[in-house]
């Protein structure tokens, strides 16, 4: 396990230089709504937060977190504070292969399409989409999410924004009870799947729901994925631990340990795995995880894009 104190450190340092916990600039990461020509203006603005844009490079980071911990080296990580954010983020970036970064892409892709053809007055204007900090605040420094979250809901303010369009339980959770406790800045904020409206459909298939922690336990999100699968002739195979009881993909730990995130990414998807039905996931984090692990698992926005 490496020292919690020095994996926040440099996150932070990160966030404080960068808007980044990862330091990677926002141009290099957030590429793909460039061939879409989406409208800028919305009832809605469309926000990601960064975190499936992030997927890629949190895996490959976990790559060399894992090959070093509880090593001698791992003692000298805190020193990586030290660097520029933006030269270790160029670094990380360049190490990621681009195809690793395009499948990271197909979510956010397949959302707006699904928004879209629900017919959601929405935007989406890149230089308004920033992380929210929730690792920040997740992993004890309080005072540097408070900062960070302050200079995103201020931007967002300043742009006239009122009602926002979140894709990810970690952001969602942050805008809705994060953000008005800790800046004063309050925002009508959906998860995209609320918004969706398609005609019934009988596509006659079994799935098993991987619900994330943020969306079964924190924001009791998780009958709407299954009500808009049932829509279309989805089922969704129960399983012991769902809903609110959901059981943790393991991912929140992986910065911290490697080796204890992929013991509990390993009981995790046993448990959904037992179903014998493919695994969709609404989570970066989850998603990303479950597929270390070899299961045949898929977003939620792919699957409902399919068939749509």
């Amino acid at each position: 396990m490496f020292n919690p104190r020095d994996i926040i450190e440099i996150l932070a340092a990160n966030v404080r230089q960068t808007k980044s916990p990862f330091g990677i600039p926002k141009f290099m990461a957030n590429t793909w709504h460039k061939d879409l020509c989406l409208p800028k203006e919305g009832e809605y603005l469309l926000f990601t937060g960064l975190m499936y844009q992030f997927a890629p490079y949190i895996e490959k980071s976990t790559q060399y977190l894992e090959k070093y911990e509880d090593t001698k080296i791992a003692g000298y990580l805190k020193y990586t504070r030290l660097l520029p954010g933006y030269f270790s983020g160029i670094g990380l970036a360049m190490m990621t292969k681009p195809k690793e970064k395009k499948k990271a892409a197909k979510p956010l892709k397949d959302i707006a399409y699904l928004l879209q053809k629900s017919k959601v007055n929405f935007g989406y204007r890149p230089d308004l989409d920033n992380y929210s900090g929730i690792l920040l605040y997740d992993m004890g420094d309080q005072q540097g999410f408070i900062a960070h979250a302050k200079k995103v809901a201020r931007q967002l303010q300043d742009a006239g924004i009122k009602k926002i369009i979140t894709i990810d339980p970690h952001t969602a959770y942050a805008f809705k009870e994060l953000y008005p406790k800790y800046t004063g800045f309050g925002f009508d904020v959906k998860q995209y799947f609320e918004l969706l409206n398609f005609e019934p459909k009988d596509c006659g298939l079994e799935v098993t729901l991987h619900d994330p922690c943020f969306f079964g336990r924190y924001q009791k999100l998780s009958d709407v994925p299954r009500e808009q699968l049932s829509n279309m002739g989805i089922s969704v195979t129960n399983i012991r631990n769902q809903g609110e009881f959901t059981s943790c993909c393991g991912g929140p730990a992986e910065s911290i340990s490697p080796r204890l995130s992929n013991e509990i990414m390993e009981k995790r998807a046993k448990e959904l795995q037992a179903s014998g039905k493919p695994i969709v996931a609404y989570c970066p984090i989850c998603l990303g995880n479950l597929k270390k692990s070899g299961a045949d698992v898929q977003d939620l926005s792919t699957l409902l894009a399919k068939h749509a």
